[in-house]
């Protein structure tokens, strides 16, 4: 899973990526000209795979990874009616959601770009950024797509017209600032534009950006937003970035006693990862033995024929059938043999439909 982390200049948006990411991205040099990407890898934390982990005595432990994207030197005009293109749209364009970092925070010495606190306009800003992009890329192509209808072949005539259609569709709702994510297409239409990764119909998630002194009012400041932005597709969450940047910097244990006093319930990497798999319907599922204990990523309803595929090609080019047996089923049986004998380990074909928590054991000849 990738995540691009965008941002209003000023909105910490980098200080919360430092928070997620635990600092681990190179330091970024100082001055220069043009877009720079920062990317880090983060492990998922999993108590599940811990567990399996301490019950099988594997030689390697593996945790699901998110890898976040941050940007240095965007273009000046970001957050003016721009748009995105170049570089900077070609990476938010291959990643699997957007998380958009929103300031909420007060403070003097960090200046707003328009002079103002005001966490509902910066999400419209940042909207209308993504809109124009899109606009951009849809006006393109149906660019092209006048032109292959005016010389192109009769037999490929039918499709050039229907695509033109839609994206035509489309457009006229672009063009009132509503983002595709809201124009409920069906899924047949969806599948057509999927080839697009047009941004406005990403998945995403808005962290509200929050200053130390506002914590006591976060839940406050959430609801009225929430109650004021709300669609398909879009989560908002909030956090202090510059508290959770300093608390990740710290040991585990010394962070968490942190934050018992302040009175968080969960940490804000914890928080951004379990609404990330939410928008995105992902499950987890492991594999396990003596060699590694292993979490995987899918989508929600993956047939095991495909889960097998995420593994190694050659499994899937030769799947037989799937051992499967529940994380909980597991833990209370208290070994595979035991959960066999009880009936609880079960033989699945090719299109059964991955769950959250399984433990699977692909069966292959090639």
């Amino acid at each position: 899973m990738e995540i691009s982390i965008i941002g209003l200049p000023g909105s910490g948006k980098t200080t919360v990526f430092d928070a997620l990411t635990k600092c681990s991205a190179e330091p970024r040099p100082h001055g220069g000209a043009g877009l720079t990407l920062f990317p880090a890898v983060a492990k998922v934390p999993d108590a599940r795979v811990l567990k399996l982990s301490a019950i099988f005595h594997p030689k390697k432990t593996t945790l699901a990874e998110i890898k976040y994207v941050d940007y240095a030197g965007l273009p000046k005009g970001f957050g003016r009616e721009q748009g995105v293109s170049g570089q900077f749209l070609n990476s938010l364009s291959t990643s699997d959601a957007i998380l958009q970092v929103v300031r909420a925070f007060k403070d003097e010495n960090i200046p707003h770009a328009d002079g103002r606190i005001d966490p509902l306009k910066d999400i419209e800003t940042l909207d209308m950024e993504l809109v124009f992009s899109d606009l951009t890329i849809l006006e393109k192509r149906l660019g092209r797509l006048e032109s292959a209808l005016k010389m192109g072949k009769s037999s490929e005539r039918d499709a050039a017209v229907k695509e033109q259609a839609l994206l035509v569709k489309i457009k006229a709702s672009l063009d009132q600032g509503i983002p595709i994510r809201l124009h409920k297409l069906a899924a047949d239409e969806l599948r057509a534009i999927s080839n697009y990764q047009f941004l406005t119909a990403k998945p995403m998630l808005i962290v509200i950006n929050i200053g130390e002194k506002q914590l006591p009012e976060a839940e406050s400041i959430l609801g009225t937003l929430k109650a004021a932005y709300s669609m398909p597709q879009v989560e908002l969450i909030s956090m202090c970035g510059k508290l959770e940047r300093e608390l990740a910097q710290l040991q585990d244990d010394e962070a968490e006693e942190f934050r018992k006093d302040i009175g968080l319930k969960e940490t804000a990497f914890a928080a951004v990862i379990r609404h990330s798999y939410s928008l995105l319907g992902l499950i987890s599922f492991f594999t396990v033995g003596e060699d590694e204990v292993k979490a995987w990523t899918v989508k929600e309803d993956t047939p095991a024929i495909q889960a097998a595929g995420k593994i190694h090609t050659d499994i899937e080019r030769g799947f037989i059938r799937a051992e499967v047996m529940g994380y909980e089923d597991f833990i209370k049986s208290g070994s595979t043999a035991e959960a066999r004998k009880h009936g609880l380990l079960r033989l699945e074909g090719k299109t059964y439909a991955v769950r959250d928590g399984d433990i699977i054991h692909f069966l292959f000849n090639v």
